[in-house]
């Protein structure tokens, strides 16, 4: 084989005139070059390069160098020395022979004389074929004239094999060069000619050594003479310059289809663009066609090419024939989902092929070209050379042929978008709530031209555009664009109908429905089915319910609503579902409905093929009123049983509007021209809700409508006398918000969807704002945490004002007998109304709470709990001190307040602020609802204010343990309501039973000094000490003074503190030895034996004067003594609050030296 052909250079011609001047020939040679490339084509295996089997090179017409065909269709070459190679991609295909994956280079140099050839050896077995390398430094001859001409030289280039170990080599053969044993080199140039020569090299066995030889045929040039044998200057050496062994990398790329090529480099500038028209990857298509008895077949010419033959009413027996070459989407999808190298993988038995059969017979159905012609519906020409998501490229492909992809059932669902009879029935009576829901889209997504892009053969597959418009719909809306990238498409007229399709079923199809069924219809319903659907909404009538009884010619409604006998005309038809799941219509009889009773029977013309079963859906409609035709886009479950459902519009004429040209035909599908009924049944419920950080009052209307001719209701409410509001919904409630307490009155009127309105239905409804009082807590606890605080816990508020902007409002009572009243306890502490617990001090008595909402309402009734707080192992009460029981009782200092013997029982309660009876000019009393009443509290003083007539004297720095002592009750000073006091407007009741305006509270200060004088602290010795509340704590000081502060909201409501006063206790305290002590007068081992003093870490509390007396609590003292001896003792002395002394003596009475420890047993801690 060669890498370039022969080349011949145009001779030179004499000059007429013998004076003319010499004349030279233009150079006609050039040196030849080749380009190689490999270029995959796709997968194997493909059926091949796109031939007309004319000759066995036919196929070079369908490839293309820079967008020229390599032969012509009358089989001449547009270009020179193209070698083309061709692997379909088959598992165990050949290598490509030429196409070289390692070279070497040697160079020789040698000029090849007539008689003197020059020969290498190729040594290396390794090597598949050498390149040859010829080099002419000149090639012309010079005239007896003086001109210079081109001239001529042949050379032949030859191959021997010689056995490795004999050496014994073959004869010399001729390389066959363009079908010569010879090659010719004819022309002139002046400068340096090359040529390159390949030679395949065939060992007779795979060790031979291999020798080329360059030889020259024609004369050496000092030996060519011309016709009068005179010797002619002339130059045409011929040179060996190299060789280059070649070792193939003799890849098969199996599975692949390659294509390798090389051209001869002096007919391109660059390495030329490569296309090529190939028939692509082989699939498996039906078989035999079991009513035909013929088997599929593809086309293989013309406007149909690689679409598939079908008989009208072909029936698969589910065969598969070879695979073969198809351009069917179907088939195409079906390959690229079960293949396990370049597609996805699936099992086939999880596919259903019948799916893909019915599809590829509708795909494969011949449909105009719009050029005079038909073509099939749906072709696949696609190349496929990048890698994407499964779901995306499933999606792609079966847009194709208008399909859509789910999974479902286990496997992947396949269907597409064609004319389908309905397969389901839909009515009210099988839809949840009977609610179906419409949406359309808006008329922005409303195209009215659209342009789409496809790629065509004339053009080697570059884009091109059609343009598809709907004219009327450009009068109406103008130009609205959209682009569409047509895939796989190479025909004009699809990418036509694709651009019509999106035409006409954006303009047609514009509605979607959403509507929920149960289960024993959720099974049944699938994405693609086409559904009847009876919504007496949109359609103004009922046109479908349960069947009460039937036979296969008649059946009983369960309702005689909206049917009538003159129904039976116009095309009535009947559609039932059968116990089968499957749909039947049939023509209703002349005649045909009969009202019985509140039933209707209904005949037809011909039997159904089973009786419908009792309670199954029929579907009644003629020309009058038709059923509405949805195509289910997705059915999803939503819980409980229940299935979502989304279809869109379906209207079958669209299909043959598309493929033929037909017009669309609209579906009449209701009678919605009268005013709609009035509402009724209007209900209504109050409620509370957040916005803004603060809750307001809404309320939640509704109400009942026989939905005929119903478009939308129209609303008007006010709040007693203000204006109307007006608003419109779509739905039988509405939520109305920013309302407050007042009658609340409505207006609801039903309007149609041409305008028209029903009379007004009215009501009125009370509302309460937030003025209702707030729930009662729920499930209150208390848990200790230690034995001075616990953990109160409560169920969270139900009410949106407590938690928002609300209390919870935490009281309590020293009452342990559980008649602790809201009342006649105290407040210890409020937290935030969404709290559901809080940490308070455990005092014994009773714990009460309520919620308080953001406006101050209370809940009508206190939850408590009761607290009995359990004495602390051996704490010392030092004082339990009550006001109330002094006498005279409540002997402190009064402010604002007085000790009122007048009530019942006894108690300290706050002044009035001014009385009626002390008033001397009565004239001067502006309103009696305004009259002062009992001292009002301020943010800066209370109403009143009570001072212990006695500091509680520890004596010493000690930290003592302290606890109220509060028995409360608010009263209404007079239980008239004459009497009361006040604006009216604030009263929150008029019975008096619920006085909880006031309040009071326990302080305490305390002080660690000494008194100045020395012996009685006085109110000088606290001064600057704060007071602060006094519930239950530990507080480290010497003296103490306490006070309460009374507090009332209400002029007309006063408090009687009956019981007040505080515990004072100490707890239990030890203190050991650390270590052991010597009974020395040191206390050190090494000392003398006598009295061993000993001073405590801390010094006890052991009583004053005051509180329990001087010393009369002594801690009690336990000594050990190790080794003590017979007949000596320990005796102890001295015992303070300090310390203590120990002796330990023997029988004499003497000191002795001994070890012991100790343990001291007593009250309290001196700081």
């Amino acid at each position: 084989m060669t890498e370039s052909k022969y080349i011949q250079g145009s001779g030179g011609g004499k000059g007429g005139g013998g004076s003319s001047a010499p004349s030279v020939a233009d150079d006609t040679l050039s040196s030849r070059q080749s380009a190689r490339v490999v270029d995959l084509i796709s997968e194997g295996e493909i059926e091949g390069i796109e031939t007309d089997g004319t000759s066995d090179d036919a196929y070079l017409q369908n490839v293309y160098l820079d967008g020229t065909p390599v032969k012509n269709s009358d089989g001449s070459d547009n270009f020179q020395n193209v070698h083309v190679q061709f692997k379909v991609g088959t598992e165990n295909q050949g290598a490509i022979r030429g196409f070289a994956d390692a070279q070497k280079e040697f160079s020789v140099g040698v000029k090849a004389e007539k008689n003197s050839p020059v020969t290498r050896t190729i040594t290396d077995t390794n090597v598949d074929s050498v390149r040859v390398t010829l080099s002419i430094p000149s090639l012309f001859r010079v005239q007896k004239d003086g001109d210079v001409l081109g001239t001529r030289v042949e050379i032949a280039i030859l191959v021997q094999y010689r056995d490795v170990e004999s050496n014994e080599p073959t004869d010399f053969s001729n390389v066959i060069i363009e079908g010569e044993p010879t090659v010719k080199i004819k022309g002139k140039t002046s400068g340096p000619y090359q040529r390159n020569f390949r030679i395949e090299l065939d060992r007779p066995n795979p060790t031979d050594l291999v020798d080329i030889r360059l030889k020259r045929i024609s004369d050496d040039d000092d030996a060519i003479l011309d016709a009068k044998d005179n010797l002619v200057q002339h130059s045409s050496n011929t040179i060996f310059q190299s060789y280059t062994e070649i070792i193939e990398n003799k890849f098969r790329y199996p599975n692949s289809a390659v294509v390798g090529l090389r051209v001869d480099a002096s007919q391109f500038n660059s390495v030329p663009t490569r296309k090529y028209l190939i028939r692509g990857i082989k699939v498996k298509i039906p078989s035999i066609i079991v009513n035909e008895e013929e088997t599929v077949t593809v086309d293989a010419q013309g406007n149909n090419i690689g679409g598939l033959k079908y008989e009208p009413n072909a029936i698969w027996s589910g065969e598969f024939q070879s695979a073969i070459w198809t351009s069917d989407p179907a088939w195409i999808l079906y390959d690229l989902l079960i293949n396990d190298r370049y597609g996805v993988g699936v099992p086939e038995s999880t596919l259903d092929k019948y799916d893909f059969f019915a599809i590829s017979k509708y795909c494969n159905e011949l449909v105009p070209d719009g050029k005079g012609s038909s073509e099939r519906r749906f072709s696949c020409n696609i190349l496929i050379n990048s890698r994407d998501e499964v779901y995306n490229v499933i999606q792609q492909m079966t847009a194709i042929f208008r399909g859509i992809a789910y999974y479902g059932v286990g496997t992947l669902q396949l269907l597409q978008d064609k004319p389908t009879d309905p397969q389901y029935l839909l009515g009210p009576s099988n839809v949840v709530d009977g609610i179906f829901e419409y949406q359309g889209t808006s008329q922005k997504a409303r195209h009215t031209v659209v342009c789409v892009a496809w790629q065509s053969y004339d053009t080697l597959g570059d884009i091109e555009y059609e343009y598809v418009e709907d004219a009327d719909a450009i009068a109406k809306y103008g130009i609205i664009k959209k682009d569409i990238k047509a895939i796989g498409c190479y025909s004009q007229g699809q990418a036509h109908r694709i651009g019509l399709w999106t035409l006409k079923s954006e303009q047609a199809l514009t509605e979607t429905c959403n509507f929920s069924v149960a289960i024993e219809s959720g099974i049944i319903l699938r994405p693609g089915m086409v559904v009847d659907i009876a919504d007496p909404v949109k359609s103004g009538v009922r046109r479908s319910g349960r069947i009460k009884s039937a036979t296969t010619t008649q059946i009983t409604t369960d309702s005689n609503a909206n049917l009538s006998a003159d129904l039976a005309t116009n095309k009535p038809k009947l559609s039932v579902l059968l116990p089968t799941g499957l749909v039947e219509q049939r023509k209703v009889s002349d005649d045909g409905i009969t009202i019985v009773g509140d039933t209707a029977q209904i005949n037809v013309k011909s039997a159904f093929s089973e009786a419908p079963a009792a309670g199954s859906v029929f579907l009644f409609q003629n020309n009058d009123v038709q059923s509405q035709q949805f195509r289910v886009v997705s059915v999803a479950e939503a819980g409980d049983g229940i299935y979502g459902v989304s279809a869109v519009a379906y209207n079958e004429s669209i299909y043959a509007a598309v493929d033929e040209g037909d017009d669309l035909e609209p579906r009449t599908i209701t009678v919605l021209t009268n005013p709609p009924n009035s509402p009724g049944g209007i209900t209504g419920e109050e409620f509370l809700y957040e916005e803004g950080g603060t809750v307001h009052t809404g309320f939640d209307l509704s109400w009942q409508h026989d939905g005929i001719a119903l478009n939308e209701f129209r609303i008007k409410y006010r709040i007693d006398d203000d204006n109307f509001t007006d608003i419109t919904t779509q739905n039988p409630s509405i939520t109305l918000r920013g309302l407050r307490a007042g009658k609340l009155q409505v207006r609801i009127r039903a309007a149609s969807f041409i305008g028209k309105t029903s009379k007004p239905a009215k009501s009125s409804f009370a509302l309460v704002g937030k003025s209702a009082p707030p729930g009662n807590v729920k499930n209150l606890s208390i848990e200790p945490i230690n034995n001075k605080r616990a953990t109160l816990r409560w169920d969270e508020t139900v009410d949106l004002d407590v938690r928002v902007g609300g209390k919870v409002v935490i009281k309590h009572s020293n009452k342990t007998d559980g008649t602790a009243t809201w009342p006649n306890s105290v407040t210890v502490k409020k937290v935030p109304g969404g709290s559901t617990e809080a940490d308070i001090e455990l005092i014994e008595g009773e714990v009460l709470v309520k919620f308080v909402d953001d406006a101050g309402n209370k809940s009508v009734q206190a939850t408590s709990v009761l607290v009995d707080r359990p004495d602390t192992l051996g704490r010392l009460l030092v004082q339990a001190r009550r006001e109330d029981t002094d006498s005279p009782a409540f002997n402190g200092t009064r402010t604002g307040c007085f000790y009122d013997t007048g009530l019942t029982p006894n108690a300290l309660t706050i002044d009035n602020a001014e009385k009626i009876d002390d008033v001397t000019d009565f004239d001067a009393i502006v309103s009696l609802d305004a009259n002062s009443g009992v001292q009002v509290a301020t943010s800066d003083e209370p109403s009143a204010e009570y001072q212990f007539e006695n500091t509680l004297d520890l004596g010493a720095v000690f930290a003592l343990d302290l606890s109220r002592h509060f028995v409360t009750r608010a009263y209404f000073p007079d239980e008239t309501v004459d009497g009361r006091i006040g604006d009216v407007d604030t009263w929150a009741d008029f019975n008096g039973s619920d006085a909880d305006a006031v309040d009071a509270q326990l302080y305490m200060r305390s002080t660690k000094a000494a008194p100045a004088n020395s012996s009685t602290y006085t109110d000088a010795d606290f001064s600057g000490k704060k007071w602060r509340e006094l519930i239950n704590g530990t507080f480290v000081a010497r003296a103490f003074q306490f006070k309460a502060e009374l507090t009332s909201s209400d002029p007309g409501q006063n408090i009687a503190v009956e019981e007040l006063g505080y515990e004072a206790t100490f707890q239990r305290r030890q203190e050991n030895s650390d270590g052991v002590i010597f009974s020395t007068t040191n206390g050190e081992e090494g000392g003398t034996a006598g009295t061993c003093p000993i001073t405590f870490e801390k010094p006890f509390f052991v009583g004053t004067a005051d509180l329990g007396g001087a010393n009369a609590y002594l801690p009690s003292i336990g000594v050990t003594v190790q080794n003590l001896g017979n007949g000596e003792r320990v005796n102890v002395s001295n015992v303070t609050s300090t310390g203590f002394s120990v002796d330990v003596l023997n029988s004499s009475g003497s000191n002795v030296t001994r070890k012991f420890s100790y343990t001291a047993v007593g009250y309290g801690r001196r700081k």
